[in-house]
């Protein structure tokens, strides 16, 4: 018989609808239940392309006994993390706190008033490697209730106090270190970020520290818009190398497009093979930006790969996109994406086969129980010397033959998706794919933007609220600092690409969102819930990152882009404040702030402001505005307006901005201050790459 969870919209709760635990979502009823009945809560947070929460779930969810346990003695939630991150985050410090790591499945022991008491992460059915097994842990938690109940509702109650001091609650986030907030005290602050990250860097593979390695894309992004203002060659070179070896290693899925979630190794070669749509997003915008500095093709290609794949693969009806493809299929981790020399060998003429398996290190050992991740471990133009081919014939011959392994491979069972929508991260993936319409001209990339963010706006906002999840045909859970965030400067980029003047009441909205139901006034600080919200035992406020950005950076990154847009000086002035808040943390742990070091950056920089006036559909408009996008400048602010329109209230770069002899127009602006206008894309290309 199904449990609660049959009635919900998340898929990796669904995939726990059958357990013969008597599972509960998160909400009233379950907690009700708790203080009813005076049972402790057991809370598993975990997400569908978990590993390890399939594992788990196996040995213990769908065991019996185990169940049985569980039932007698605890009201049992089951949570999806990205439905929830305000959760998952609470009691992941919490965890964290208790036992010095975390990770998922999150495994949270809770008295009825929600304060934790004991926790980890996975527990084995069967105890191994110094880990107790699942059962045992429920019977002593149940007994430590029972028999010490004080006891753990004191120290728990400490925990969360503890948690409140430590950079959640205002109190401990107001700096008290005489930061002031000059722009010398900044720039010393990034130049000591740079250094840190640059120390920490993987000299051989890229990337940062060892194994197991994420891509970090948000670092590497900061360090590539320090190269700019800096001209540090080495800084340059940190991140071309780490694309080069994620490019050409394991973690990118070669013949379908996308990159796999992190590296079970130090050359990222083996990967955890789920496929995250964020991950996707932020990696595809950075290869974007560093094809446009280096000019370098094979970042162009990665780049258009990656966003093919996530149109092609994670494209929901509507134009939104879904958020994940699990690691395993036919129950196996990765079987979907590894290949054996017999596989190859049946599907390519002999030539061919030797090749590509030459190219991609398939061999009859293999690199992975037995079959082969594809990779790219020598050059290529070494390769096609050696077979004395020329490198475009042998590159033609790979590029056929990985078509017809995809197509090969499509006739697998795939990999099980998890088809809700995240407002947060389809903000990442629209401006990736709006910024790369722009630059690399491909209209297909912006038009999906558009249509991206229209079923966002319409779909998943009512009445002014946005929600932070659709699925099953329809959005809940409030959204959270981070989805308005991603959104807004989803919104500014799409307006930047297409100069529709739709965009611009749209953009003020979500600016405003984040400084009415996030903003704390009195204490310079974000929350990552809104004031009028589900009351929580912590309001979380976390300002630190690790793969995707943080609340916190992204609306700071906003209001200093809808400032320098509307010349906006109370967005300003609270992006400054936001920012001088988490000064000392930048200071202190650079990595754990890519995102907000990047915002930093542009605080700081003054922007490059072009102004455009002409019909948006005349090519010699689109050869001007094109000839901006294709550049990579981090601190640009574009507005445009067609002659005959209103200049839009509030865009100050369009104040007294009009037509040269009737032909469209640009002008490049220092605080609105503008250089002389011209009319054509070699004009404004010399005032563009010129002294500023």
């Amino acid at each position: 018989m199904a449990n609660r969870l049959s009635t919900e919209s998340s898929p990796y709760l669904l995939q726990h609808a059958d357990n013969p635990v008597d599972w509960y979502p998160w909400g009233e009823e379950a907690l009700k239940l708790s203080r009813d009945t005076d049972r402790p809560i057991f809370l598993s947070i975990g997400y569908s392309a978990c590993h390890w929460c399939h594992v788990m779930e196996r040995e213990s969810f769908e065991d019996e006994a185990t169940a049985e346990l569980m039932n007698e003695g605890f009201v049992n939630i089951k949570v999806d993390r990205e439905e929830r991150p305000d959760l998952d985050s609470i009691y992941m410090r919490a965890v964290q706190a208790m036992v010095g790591q975390g990770g998922w499945p999150l495994t949270v022991f809770l008295t009825p008033a929600g304060v934790p008491f004991f926790g980890g992460t996975y527990f084995p059915s069967e105890p191994r490697q110094g880990m107790p097994s699942f059962r045992r842990v429920l019977e002593g938690v149940r007994d430590a209730y029972t028999t010490r109940r004080e006891e753990i509702t004191k120290a728990g109650t400490e925990l969360l106090a503890t948690l409140r001091s430590n950079r959640i609650e205002p109190e401990a986030a107001t700096s008290e270190s005489g930061f002031m907030g000059s722009t010398g005290e900044w720039r010393a602050i990034l130049d000591n970020a740079s250094r840190t990250l640059e120390a920490a860097a993987d000299p051989r593979y890229g990337g940062f520290g060892g194994a197991p390695k994420f891509p970090q894309p948000l670092n590497l992004s900061f360090l590539l818009q320090r190269y700019v203002a800096t001209g540090q060659e080495s800084t340059l070179g940190i991140v071309t190398n780490s694309l080069r070896h994620m490019a050409r290693g394991g973690i990118r899925d070669h013949l379908g497009g996308g990159f796999h979630r992190y590296s079970v190794d130090a050359h990222w070669l083996v990967p955890h093979f789920e496929k995250m749509l964020y991950d996707n997003a932020l990696l595809a915008r950075l290869y974007l930006h560093a094809f446009q500095v280096t000019g370098d093709e094979e970042f162009r290609s990665v780049a258009e790969h990656t966003l093919d794949y996530v149109l092609r693969d994670l494209r929901a009806p509507g134009g939104a996109f879904y958020s994940a493809r699990d690691a395993d299929s036919e129950g196996e981790e990765g079987l979907f994406y590894v290949w054996t020399p017999d596989e190859i060998e049946a599907l390519l003429p002999d030539q061919d086969a030797r090749l590509f398996q030459r190219c991609y290190a398939v061999d009859r050992p293999g690199n992975f129980e037995g079959r082969s991740i594809l990779y790219l471990p020598h050059d290529l133009a070494a390769v096609a010397r050696s077979e004395e081919l020329a490198l475009g014939e042998l590159k033609s011959v790979l590029a056929s033959a990985r078509q017809v392994l995809l197509a090969a491979r499509n006739g697998r069972e795939h990999p099980l998706l998890d088809d809700k929508v995240l407002a947060n991260w389809n903000g990442f993936t629209l401006r990736a794919l709006a910024e790369a319409g722009g630059a690399l001209g491909r209209e297909d990339y912006a038009s999906a933007a558009s249509e991206g963010l229209d079923f966002i706006l319409g779909e998943m906002r009512r009445e002014g609220t946005l929600f932070h999840v659709y699925a099953g045909g329809r959005a809940y859970v409030p959204a959270f600092l981070d989805d308005y965030g991603a959104i807004g400067n989803a919104l500014i980029t799409i307006y930047e690409t297409t100069l529709e003047p739709r965009w611009l009441d749209e953009i003020r909205w979500a600016a405003e969102q984040v400084t009415k139901r996030f903003w704390d006034e009195d204490h310079d600080v974000f929350y990552d819930t809104a004031e009028v919200g589900e009351p929580l035992v912590i309001r979380p406020r976390d300002a630190t990152e690790s793969v995707t950005p943080s609340g916190i950076s992204l609306a700071v990154e906003l209001l200093l882009r809808s400032a320098h847009l509307f010349d906006d000086g109370r967005f300003r002035d609270i992006a400054h404040r936001a920012m001088s808040t988490e000064a000392a943390g930048m200071d202190r742990f650079p990595s754990a702030f890519g995102g907000l070091l990047a915002a930093v950056d542009r605080h700081i920089t003054t922007p490059v402001e072009v102004a455009i006036v002409g019909d948006r559909e005349d090519p010699a408009t689109k050869a001007l505005l094109h000839t901006v996008l294709t550049r990579y400048l981090p601190n640009r602010s574009v507005a445009g307006r067609a002659p005959d329109d209103e200049v839009p209230a509030g865009v100050a770069l369009l104040q007294a901005r009009g037509q040269v002899d009737g032909k469209p127009t640009a002008y490049v602006c220092e605080s609105y201050a503008c250089r002389t206008p011209v009319t054509d894309a070699d004009s404004l290309a010399e005032q563009l790459d010129g002294p500023r």
